[in-house]
């Protein structure tokens, strides 16, 4: 039996066992000493934030009794104890490791399994942009009118919080031009959420702003860059001379130790490039290099025919996956065929699941199946400029509105997240498909296609068929 399987059935029998429950049940409520909840208050002890000393009684039986559960969790998932307490003294792991028990308790385990609420939220904090990309989703250019004010935004932080969101990453537009962007750093990380932006690094060429972003707080910076070539990347990006100012925000940014990645959308300009990008980001020193699906909407949909074929996505992926096994630095894919093809070209001995770091994960089927590919409005929810909420940037349908309902309503009760999460639903040949529980295709180019979020994905081999028809469609 592969390790993967038995933690899953490991924790199924736990799970399903009504006095661990009722234990995990009572963790997951409001912590009577300030924490957002009992586990959340054992997780801080254990991590060596919050004291042993001077505890009731009552909190020290949980905390035994929970720290009797992480050892017997711990050797069945064969992580070593000193390596797990250094994981936990990062804030944001501890609310990913609440997130999973919280959503365990709730929903039991699931295939692919449900949260209840997101480990990440991407928001697009404004239309602004100072650069005029071909490709991009959100058509930004200037401020929306409508655009949520600072207190409405630190009232969105203030909610995610509460839900106990592990990671925002603030995207665009480009969020570093817009005034309210380091306050909002700040404020999310002052309550432990990791903070992240997708950025074009023009910004970060001042090593000024820099200092101050890395000081404010920010833990993550993907970096855009589209080609190796500054003559491609500028014809894509609109603006002569931004390949050269880019790049000196990445070298800025690895000068101040900071976690940088490079995001590639890939296109047929670009594609064959795949191993130069990664050879760029290995020598600029990043830590991670990721190539986006290219998604139809926004401006996205009048270079439709720069889309990748089948064919040329599938050897895009291969190539992608071979680097991952041999390169210094992380090697990603958003398009979540990515998990099929590197389960099939190991033999069923790997498995990358979609926008999980690091992607080398050394996952088998099971345990990629509980993730579940696809994570648009599963794993994580977009927000937009003026507070709307989507199931994914790429993905422009309104769910619910954060100036009307709270952000834990919206995920609950919204009836599109809900098809989302349900496999099940997903039409021919994605529904068929028996890697549809590590894959399923992307939602997000199944709506730009078909407007259909349950549709095929056009960018499987498997959807060739589909794909014929496509022009028809999307036009």
């Amino acid at each position: 039996m592969s390790l993967e399987v038995d933690v899953l059935r490991f924790t199924r029998r736990l799970i399903g066992n009504s006095f661990i429950r009722s234990i995990l049940r009572r963790l997951a409520d409001e912590d009577p000493h300030g924490y957002r909840s009992r586990l959340d208050h054992i997780l801080s002890m254990l991590a060596g934030d919050a004291s042993l000393h001077d505890k009731s009684i009552e909190c020290m039986i949980e905390y035994r009794l929970f720290n009797s559960f992480i050892e017997l969790a711990l050797r069945h998932m064969k992580i070593s104890r000193v390596e797990f307490e250094a994981g936990i003294k990062d804030p944001s792991i501890r609310r990913g490791i609440e997130l999973v028990f919280r959503s365990l308790i709730l929903y039991g385990v699931t295939v692919p399994q449900k949260l209840c609420s997101p480990f990440l939220i991407v928001w697009n904090f404004t239309n602004a942009c100072n650069l005029r990309c071909k490709h991009c989703y959100q058509n930004a250019s200037k401020p929306l009118p409508s655009e949520l004010t600072l207190e409405e935004k630190l009232n969105v932080v203030n909610q995610l919080d509460r839900v106990g969101v592990p990671l925002i990453a603030l995207s665009g537009g480009e969020p570093t031009i817009h005034p309210d962007f380091l306050k909002i750093v700040e404020e999310g990380s002052k309550r432990g959420i990791y903070m992240a932006v997708a950025t074009n690094g023009i910004r970060f060429s001042s090593m000024e702003f820099t200092e101050k972003a890395l000081k404010a707080g920010l833990k993550y910076v993907e970096v855009s860059l589209d080609s190796v070539s500054p003559e491609i990347h500028d014809e894509i990006r609109g603006i002569k001379g931004a390949w050269e100012t880019t790049i000196q925000g990445v070298e800025n940014l690895v000068k101040m130790n900071a976690s940088v990645g490079l995001a590639m959308t890939v296109t047929k300009l670009n594609y064959r490039e795949v191993e130069g990008m990664v050879k760029l980001g290995e020598e600029l020193g990043v830590k991670r290099v990721i190539f986006f699906n290219f998604i139809p909407t926004g401006r996205g949909r009048d270079i439709v025919k720069l889309d990748l074929t089948p064919a040329e996505r599938e050897e895009l992926l291969r190539k992608v996956y071979e680097l991952a096994r041999k390169s210094r630095v992380q090697v990603a894919s958003t398009a979540p065929q990515l998990a099929r093809v590197s389960w099939q070209m190991s033999s069923g001995g790997d498995c990358l699941p979609t926008h999980f770091t690091p992607p080398r994960s050394q996952s088998l089927r099971a345990l990629a199946e509980f993730i579940g590919g696809c994570g648009a409005g599963r794993i994580y929810a977009a927000i937009q400029p003026d507070g709307k909420v989507t199931p994914c940037v790429f993905l422009p349908i309104i769910v619910g509105d954060l100036r009307v309902n709270s952000f834990q309503e919206i995920w609950s009760s919204s009836p599109v997240l809900r098809k989302l999460r349900n496999k099940e639903l997903l039409k021919k040949p994605c529904g068929e498909c028996s890697y549809r529980y590590v894959c399923g295709g992307c939602r997000a180019r199944a709506y730009g296609y078909f407007n259909d979020f349950l549709a095929a994905d056009p960018g499987c081999l498997r959807g060739e068929i589909v794909e014929k028809s496509v022009e028809h469609v999307v036009i």
